[in-house]
């Protein structure tokens, strides 16, 4: 796994041997960035924004971000094992000062008292068996975090049929081998 693009290009990230994690793959990665930046269904910038990855994992869509030159990254992240390589992924880079590390469970978002910003992006990446998505998206809105048409993605294993609060609509939908790419907005 490595950074496609921007300031970190080509750049290796550690990524887990256990088999509970999931990594983004560089292709669907790189596939994300090419929607958001060429699509005109969505209206995004990644350059100077405020990011949100949730279950981020190892970090690798959140550092690809920052590599893209996003202003700052906040990861939430809550599975001991990727939260060690997550940091070391972070120091390897040395982007700490662009970040800030969450070590709570992202259903709690509501309890958390953390300072946090308003994102104009919001990336979802749960384990593929989680199914209390609606509840998250509901969470989310209700924590007043977004910025005013924030964009939130999601990914899914393509097999899992959603529900999603009624204010949240689906801009695009793509499918990548097992998993499908979900973007969508609050209206």
């Amino acid at each position: 796994m490595r950074i496609i693009s921007g300031i970190f290009k080509g750049k290796k990230l550690i990524i887990p041997e256990d088999k509970y994690t999931r990594p983004l793959k560089d292709n669907v990665k790189e596939s994300i960035f090419n929607i958001l930046e060429h699509s005109n269904l969505i209206n995004y910038k990644i350059n100077n924004s405020n990011v949100l990855d949730l279950f981020s994992g190892v970090g690798s869509f959140g550092l690809e971000c920052i590599s893209r030159k996003s202003k700052h990254v906040t990861f939430f992240e809550n599975y001991p094992p990727v939260l060690r390589i997550l940091k070391k992924n972070i120091q390897n880079l040395n982007c700490s000062k662009n970040v800030k590390i969450i070590e709570k469970d992202i259903f709690c978002l509501e309890q958390t008292n953390m300072d946090l910003m308003n994102y104009e992006f919001i990336f979802l990446d749960p384990p593929y068996k989680e199914r209390k998505i609606k509840l998250l998206l509901e969470i989310i809105k209700k924590s007043k975090i977004l910025k005013r048409d924030s964009i939130i993605l999601i990914h899914r294993d393509k097999k899992f049929i959603d529900e999603f609060p009624e204010s949240f609509k689906v801009i695009i939908t793509k499918n990548y081998g097992r998993s499908k790419i979900l973007f969508g907005k609050f209206c």
